[in-house]
């Protein structure tokens, strides 16, 4: 007598697992590359250790993957088909640190700090499931709509350019550094005091760089590319509608002079991701809790993917299942802080393209998780993904990011507002801390040093806020339940 398989255990014949495999991977890729871009930009590396991170982030994406899809004995992976992929959720403290302390030592510090919270994430996974009652909807979703508007900042200065450095919206004056260099050689020749050190001249000049009109062209024909493709496309096209754009942008850079393939060119074909690539990591106390605070908000997410996952593909999902799956997000976590890399959880768009196909084998993805290895091998892909013009990218971060704020004002619609007014005040007080760091951003020059890397984050901020005043005013109430249903709103 035959032992039925599942369908989430069935393996398809390898043709067919190959192209459900890619599937999975074109719908995360614009996702997955953007975490590299923005912190490797904010750290100011150059374009070659962009490119590494790019690979680095393929690379553990894979590995995640396969450990949350194949699972690792008992303690490890919950076998559904889940894609793993670095979370935007950990993007602002890590631009944060970044901009505190840009270049190699500042990379050491994020990695570090993942690397701490992923061991931590290991240990706290069994104990995540009581959290539910402190992150009820009304948490989550606000904390996912401050991820998104904080995140479309970013989107916008891919557009029109970047506050400082050559795309600032000013620079200085060429005529008034003649001046100052005059006046300072002059005043040295008759024996005056030289001007105080770090005396700078302010930019009041508009830099002809910022906002030029080819950008914002080349970036509204991505946007519109994306609508058009949403709108008219079917299936599968248009789950990759973001990625098809930014080719489509890729295409318009390169025929208008915008966009070469030099570094391409240079890149190797083959490379091998080593670890500790920007030397070993620094361990801060304070960044390790400021990352282990988005860890468990990752892990909460997570939580609620898994029991949504569960519900679609029909798979009962144990206690012991969901803590597995919990801890290989700190294991995948812990895996990129040495690998180069970034904290992981598993991607909503591949959780919602499993109810989109109904293909419910979690060798689809384990096929994707493979696939994903080999692409953080070719230095050649992260290096085209790295030459990509941000304006290019701005079009699209515009939809992605603003696809995120999207997801918590849809979990949020679910919220009691109407008989429960208390939590207006969560949501309005929660999203007003959040936006604190985006419009003061030098709001804690007179707070202690120590606390910045807590407090710099609006993400962190708002999160802190919310839990709190849910529980000042509602206690804590949240339940499997509902972290089905948030879960399911962000899916589709």
């Amino acid at each position: 007598m035959t032992r039925s398989i599942h369908p989430v255990d069935e393996i398809l014949p390898p043709p067919r697992l190959f192209a459900l495999g890619f599937q999975h991977v074109l719908v995360m890729y614009a996702g997955a590359v953007a975490v590299p871009l923005i912190v490797g930009r904010a750290l100011q590396l150059s374009p070659e250790d962009v490119a590494f991170l790019i690979s680095a982030d393929l690379f553990v994406c894979g590995i995640a993957t396969l450990i949350q899809a194949l699972g690792a004995g008992p303690w490890f992976g919950v076998k559904l088909p889940v894609m793993m992929g670095v979370t935007f959720a950990a993007v602002g403290p890590m631009v944060a640190m970044a901009q505190t302390n840009p270049g190699y030592e500042g990379a050491r510090a994020i990695f570090g700090s993942i690397i701490g919270a992923g061991v931590i994430g290991i240990f706290i996974a069994p104990l995540i499931s009581r959290l539910l009652r402190i992150f009820p909807p009304v948490v989550t979703g606000t904390i996912i709509l401050v991820i998104g508007v904080s995140l479309m900042r970013v989107g916008i200065n891919w557009i029109f350019g970047t506050p400082v450095g050559p795309t600032a919206p000013k620079i200085v004056d060429p005529a008034h550094v003649e001046w100052l260099t005059a006046a300072t050689e002059a005043a040295a020749a008759a024996g005056l005091p030289a001007p105080p050190a770090g005396v700078r001249l302010a930019p009041s000049l508009d830099n002809p760089a910022y906002a030029t009109r080819g950008a914002m062209l080349v970036s509204a024909v991505v946007l519109a590319s994306i609508l058009l493709i949403a709108k008219f496309g079917r299936g599968f096209i248009a789950n990759i509608s973001v990625l098809l754009g930014i080719l489509i942008g890729i295409v318009v850079a390169v025929l208008s002079g915008q966009m070469g393939f030099e570094k391409v060119g240079h890149a190797d074909w083959v490379g091998i991701v080593l670890p500790f690539h920007f030397g070993m990591p620094t361990f801060d106390p304070i960044l390790i809790l400021t990352m282990t605070l988005v860890m468990i908000v990752v892990m909460i997410e997570s939580t609620g993917m898994f029991l949504a996952l569960s519900d679609m593909t029909e798979k009962p999902l144990s206690r012991a299942s969901l803590s597995a799956g919990l801890r290989t997000d700190g294991l995948g976590t812990l895996i990129g802080g040495i690998f180069n890399t970034f904290p992981y959880t598993s991607f909503s768009q591949n959780v919602g393209l499993v109810g989109v196909t109904g293909i419910r084998s979690r060798w689809v993805c384990v096929a994707g998780g493979v696939i994903l290895i080999v692409l953080g091998l070719l230095p050649k892909v992260a290096a085209l993904v790295e030459s990509i013009p941000t304006m290019v990218l701005g079009g699209a971060g515009i939809v992605m990011f603003g696809m995120v704020a999207a997801t918590g004002v849809r979990i949020l619609a679910g919220v009691n507002f109407a008989t429960n007014r208390s939590n207006l005040f969560i949501v309005a007080v929660s999203l007003g801390m959040g936006m604190i760091p985006l419009i003061a951003p030098n709001y804690l020059i007179w707070l202690p040093h120590d606390l910045h890397p807590l407090i710099e984050s609006g993400i962190l901020l708002a999160s802190l806020s919310a839990v709190g005043l849910n529980a000042f005013f509602n206690g804590a109430k949240g339940s499997e339940e509902e972290a089905r249903a948030a879960a399911m709103q962000a899916d589709h």
